[in-house]
């Protein structure tokens, strides 16, 4: 009887880890929104 044919063991390469644009995108708009915001305040306040 012939055995199923195994293929040989190749290491296991780890995806290099990306940075994740869209929620850069987002935090950074964000973060934009908020200082923008404060910024009025401030200007209004005064």
């Amino acid at each position: 009887m012939s055995s199923a044919k195994r293929k040989p063991a190749t290491m296991k390469v780890k995806p290099k880890e990306e940075v994740n644009k869209k929620a850069l995108i987002w935090v950074g708009a964000i973060v934009g929104v908020v200082v923008i915001a404060v910024a009025v305040l401030l200007i209004v306040s005064s």
